[in-house]
């Protein structure tokens, strides 16, 4: 058998340790993108490591960084990649109305130039983007594939232009590129600033006596949540298909924040409205009220369904917490019962 190889830009990230353990298992040879930093930023992907000399290892790690078309052009040339998954990008949205012109520059640009570099070095590779539910923005739910753009933050108007310039790219000249536009997904490998592990983590250090309090912004925000792990998947399967195509990746489920603190505080047992507080500073300038994915074209084509779901999800998170912290995982409803979540907005 032939053995495929593929790059991954943002292979530190959540969906990148993810990914490449995904394409490890599937026999894969698999190249990451790191940036250059003075501190180690390897620990999702340490697991996975071998050391290059080893002759049995089938992950290699290279620096390069978005800003640099150069870098990224020579590494295209000396990895050769069967696939391509572009995942890198400065990914908070909070952090992108304090750092517009950055936030463009690499989620936006960073992906005109992977793509320039693969249509300039004539390389014929398969390129996966990292679109994002943040492109919908105030476009009313549910939303799927023809859902009209109307991003509300610096980052989810990048995302917007990356978006489009994969599909100009493909339509112009002939790229096998496709994008997916994956709603919100979390695990215990989610960064400690995104709510959902803020929240998973504060529960679990608030029981276990190492926190009094939690700072938060708009509880009424609701998202479509599901697991990371589950979504690479349909990453994969995206760049398996005979044409290359755009598919929205979502659980088709809506639940608001409040409903997810909920659930993580009462799966240790508290109520967690004695531990939350509000903080004006995490809300944004322009807020994005309801996401809700119709995942239909995706169980349609690619055979993906999610199976993990909101309130799974909290509880998993929870759990991870607490066993890093050398807690047994709560099986929950000790001090107050846990709470009966409304009835997702299915579409």
């Amino acid at each position: 058998m032939t053995v495929k190889t593929a790059l991954i830009t943002g292979i530190t990230g959540q969906d990148g340790s993810y990914l490449a353990e995904l394409l490890l298992e599937k026999g894969y040879r698999v190249h990451g993108v790191v940036r250059r930093a003075s501190t180690f930023n390897t620990q999702r992907i340490e697991h996975l490591y071998r050391d290059p000399h080893d002759a049995g290892a089938r992950l290699f790690l290279h620096y390069g960084d978005l800003t640099d078309g150069t870098r990224i052009a020579g590494l295209l040339e000396q990895v050769r990649p069967d696939e391509v998954y572009h995942l890198a990008a400065q990914s908070h949205v909070r952090v992108s109305f304090d750092e517009p012109e950055f936030t463009g520059d690499t989620t936006g640009l960073g992906t005109t130039r992977l793509l320039e570099a693969i249509r300039r070095t004539g390389l014929d590779c398969r390129f996966y983007q990292a679109s994002s539910s943040e492109m919908f923005g105030a476009t009313p739910p549910p939303q799927h594939e023809r859902t009209p753009f109307h991003p509300r933050s610096p980052y989810g108007a990048a995302k917007v232009y990356a978006y489009w310039m994969t599909r100009n790219y493909r339509e112009a000249y002939g790229l096998y590129a496709v994008n997916g536009i994956l709603f919100n997904h979390e695990s215990p490998r989610r960064g400690p600033t995104f709510v959902t592990r803020k929240v998973a983590t504060a529960a679990a250090r608030i029981k276990a006596g190492l926190q009094d309090v939690v700072h938060l912004g708009n509880l009424d925000a609701r998202r479509d949540w599901g697991y990371a792990a589950e979504y690479v998947e349909a990453m994969w399967r995206m760049l398996q298909q005979d044409q290359p195509d755009d598919y929205v990746v979502a659980t088709g489920t809506s639940y608001s924040v409040r409903d997810f603190v909920e659930q993580c505080f009462a799966h240790v047992g508290l109520d967690w409205r004695e531990y939350v507080r509000f903080d004006e500073r995490y809300l944004r300038p322009t807020e994005v009220d309801d996401l809700v994915g119709d995942a239909g074209k995706a169980e349609r084509v690619l055979g993906w369904r999610a199976t993990v779901h909101a309130p799974e999800l909290a509880r998993l998170m929870v759990d991870a917490e607490l066993a890093g912290l050398g807690h047994v995982p709560v099986p929950g409803g000790q001090a107050v019962a846990a709470p009966v979540l409304p009835t997702p907005v299915r579409r």
